[in-house]
C-alpha cells in the first residue's frame, strides 16, 4: 500500500493539528488566579470592606479619603487587591449605587 503526497500532507496536518490544539489548551488559564480580584466574590468582599469603613466613619466623608481609609483598613488584604485605585473604588461605588436604587451618595450608604 502506498500512499500519495496528498495523503501524506493530509496526515502531517491532522498531527500537527491536533498538537496545536493541545498546545493553546495547556496554556490557557484552567483554575483562577489566588489575587484575581475580579470575581464576583471579591468584588462583593471590597464592596463589604469599602461599606464597612464608611459605618465606622462619619458620613461626610468623600471619596478620596474613603479610599485611603479602606487602604489602611486591616481587613483590606493589599497583596489580593493589589489592583485596588481611586478609579476601582468609583466603579464599586456606581455598581452600589446601581444595586440598590434609593442610595445614591456615601451619606446615604452610612445612613442605611
Amino acid at each position: 500500500m502506498k500512499l500519495d503526497l496528498s495523503s501524506w500532507m493530509l496526515i502531517l496536518f491532522i498531527i500537527l493539528f491536533i498538537l496545536s490544539v493541545w498546545k493553546i489548551y495547556a496554556f490557557l488559564p484552567n483554575k483562577p488566579l489566588a489575587d484575581d480580584d475580579t470575581t464576583k466574590e471579591s468584588q462583593d468582599e471590597l464592596l463589604n470592606i469599602i461599606t464597612s469603613v464608611i459605618k465606622k466613619n462619619n458620613a461626610e466623608i468623600n471619596s478620596k479619603e474613603l479610599y485611603l481609609k479602606v487602604i489602611e483598613d486591616d481587613s483590606f488584604d493589599s497583596k489580593k487587591f493589589w489592583r485596588f485605585n481611586q478609579n476601582r473604588l468609583n466603579q464599586l461605588l456606581k455598581m452600589y449605587y446601581i444595586e440598590h436604587k434609593t442610595i445614591s451618595s456615601i451619606k446615604d450608604i452610612y445612613d442605611s
